[in-house]
Order: C-alpha cells, then structure tokens, then sequence
C-alpha cells in the first residue's frame, strides 16, 4: 500500500506548471481517495511519433508526469503509433498528409529511450495504442463513432473555421480526436495530460468514459512552448526546437538563440529551477539577459548530458561562436561516392548536416553553409569527391566529410 503525500501538498506540486485543471475538484477528490485506499492514480499522456524526436517542448508536459511520478502515482506514456496514422488535426487549417507505416515504426524506435531522461524507467507503463486501436471491430467503431456528434465536433475552433470557410474536413480527421479518447477508455485513465492545444481531446476523452459508463478524466492543460524563434510554438516542422538528445553544443547554441523577452517563459517551463531560485534566475535575466541565457542553456545541457558536458559546451561555444574560431575536435564522417562530384543538400544529409535536402537547400539559400570557409549560395552546388572536404553548418555544426 502507497503512502501518499497530503492532497494539499500534491495540488500545491501539480499546480506549479499547469495552465488549467478540468475540474479541480474532480482531482482533489480522486487525490483523496487515492490517499485513503492506497491506490495510485492512473496518469496518462500520448505522443504520436510524426517525427523522429522529442524536444524541450514536449518535456514541458513529460515534466508534469514526472511530478504526478513521484508522488507515487502510475504514469502511462502512450505511444500514438495507431493514431498517427490519421494525425493530429489540431490547429490544423487543412487536411494533413498521412504517415506511412514504415515511417512511424522508424519514428517510434527512439521514443521509449527518449522519454526515460525525464521519467522513472522501472516506474513508468509504456503502451502503443495499436494494441487497442487495431483490434476494434467495424461494430466497435460504429458504436464509438456514436458516442459523439458532429455538432460537438464543429465546435472545436480548427474544425468550425474550416467548416466555415468551406475548406474540406475528412470523416478520418473527426475519428482522431474520438479514438484519442478512447485511449483513456481503454487504459481508464484517471488524469491526462496535454498542451493547452490538447484540450479539446482531452475533453472528448472525458466525454466517452462518461458514455462507457466509467468515472470521467480529469483534464490537466501545460503551456505551449515558443521556440527559439520566440514566435510560434516549438516545433520540428518550424526548425525552432531544441531536441532532448541533440548534441550539447548544439542544444547550448539553440538554447544560446533565444529572444531575450523569452528568458522568463524558458526559465519558468524548460529550466530545473523552482521555487525561490527560479524567481531569483528571472530577476537576474531583466538585469543581465547574456549571463542570464548563458546560465539557462548550462541547465538545459545539463539536465539531458550532464554537468560536464554543460561546461564543455559552453567552452565550445564561446571558442566557435563569440571568437570565431574553429573547434578543436571537428568529427570525420564518411559519404558513399557517387560519381566525380555531388549535389552539396545530399552530401549534408549523409553527412547528418540535414535531416533533409529540402532543409539542407533553405540553408545554403539562408547563406549558412560553407564548404572548405566558402560560403555557398547556389543551391545547385556540387562539390568533388576527390578529396575530403569541410563543411559548416551555421555557426556551430562542423563535419569533415570523406568519401569512400
């Protein structure tokens, strides 16, 4: 039997970093008898794997499991590799391409090792949800399909304005958000958690365990994360995030590129800081925003590398970056020839410069790309394969590329 803190206390941590819970008094009265009975509460989150990594965005709600995690609750991280399939359409203005199957599988290979550099590995449940999902028969999915209407549907804002607008809206797109909700009907998830974008599923969750006769959810809402363009959400698709098992010196020379106004919101949602020290870091950042970045992105490197990897990439940074030297150490990576010379965006995506040639040529179009200290515009650039050469990504990413 679990012995749980008082309910006054767990609110007080549950509270630090949420933007809403729905209803609160839902969660102290399951808080409650979870304290009385002994039980931990099942806490739920689901992650759909469209992309290959997670980011310090993402951690800002991985973080709020954790909390619910150490206060001896039973975290269950969902791996949405059956809803992917559709995907998410939230704040969505238009119909969004369907993943492949091999491309999630390949997505999810990272995701479990990922999410353990925040969570307990011996106390947290992984599932996928293909494993309830897939198994629903055409019955099964009428009758879910039945247990919510279209009116409800449209008056979630991305749908009510495409409706509006008369962009179209698939049938699929209106299944995700019901068989997100029967995640939490096939788990019986006690609270889920998600992003403020997140809360119309999470409330549809609610809605269909309700109507599956069970006690409904408790929704718990954590802020969106502006990335490191300090205008729009992080996000992979944006190239404003800072991945959680990126190198350190590039997460130290992201986190580094921050608008000063963003230092409070970083320091409040991807900092370790809390309680007096945090408040003590925010004030320091209106007095001192460069020391200020500089002690944020040493916690950020931290927290996922290490302490000495924090100071080696802040070494790295200040020798590459503000002196403008080269780094001492420059990784040699090895490209299949393909004939006498090669277009520049596939050498940089073999290279692990880019995670894609279209990424690859808005770099060369932004002017961040050197080969051997040239800087390239072209983005028809090819380079000879006949000796190794340098290339220089930005300021920070450097590789010697040798072709075998």
């Amino acid at each position: 039997m679990t012995e749980f803190r008082s309910v006054d206390e767990q609110m007080r941590l549950i509270r630090e970093m949420v933007v809403e819970i729905i209803p609160e008094d839902d969660l102290i009265r399951k808080l409650g008898r979870s304290r009385r009975t002994g039980t931990p509460l099942v806490v739920k989150e689901g992650f759909d794997p469209t992309r290959p990594d997670l980011h310090v965005g993402h951690a800002v709600s991985i973080r709020e499991l954790k909390v619910f995690q150490d206060l001896g609750h039973q975290v269950v991280f969902v791996v949405g590799d059956f809803t992917a399939l559709v995907g998410d359409p939230s704040g969505q203005d238009e119909t969004r391409p369907r993943l492949g199957e091999a491309e999630i599988r390949e997505n999810m290979k990272t995701y479990q090792e990922q999410v353990f550099k925040i969570l307990d590995r011996k106390r947290t449940r992984v599932v996928r949800n293909s494993s309830w999902l897939s198994k629903l028969s055409l019955p099964e999915v009428l009758t879910l399909s039945s247990r919510y209407t279209v009116a409800r549907m449209l008056e979630r804002d991305d749908f009510g304005a495409r409706y509006q607008e008369g962009r179209p809206i698939t049938l699929v797109e209106f299944l995700y958000p019901l068989m997100q909700g029967y995640d939490s009907v096939a788990l019986e998830a006690d609270v889920e958690l998600g992003g403020t974008d997140q809360k119309f599923n999470l409330l549809v969750g609610r809605t269909l365990q309700e109507r599956y006769g069970q006690e409904p959810q408790v929704c718990v809402t954590l802020p969106l994360l502006r990335g490191t363009d300090g205008v729009r959400k992080m996000s992979k698709s944006y190239d404003n995030y800072v991945g959680i098992t990126e190198p350190p010196e590039e997460m130290y020379g992201k986190t580094m590129s921050i608008p000063d106004e963003l230092l409070e919101e970083w320091y409040r949602l991807v900092s370790t800081l809390r309680g007096d020290k945090l408040q003590g870091a925010i004030d320091r950042a209106r007095q001192d925003p460069l020391e200020a970045k500089r002690a944020l992105a040493r916690d950020v490197v931290a927290s996922y590398h290490g302490e000495e990897a924090a100071v080696d990439a802040e070494a790295r940074f200040d020798r590459v970056v503000r002196r403008g030297e080269r780094p001492e150490e420059i990784p040699t990576v090895e490209v299949e020839r393909d004939g006498e010379r090669m277009w520049l965006p596939k050498v940089m995506v073999e290279a692990g410069l880019a995670a894609s040639s279209s990424e690859a040529v808005r770099l060369i179009r932004q002017g961040a790309v050197q080969v051997d200290e040239q800087t390239i515009a072209e983005k028809d650039h090819h380079v000879s394969t006949a000796a190794e050469i340098l290339i220089q990504r930005g300021k920070r990413r450097f590789a010697r590329v040798h072709f075998r």
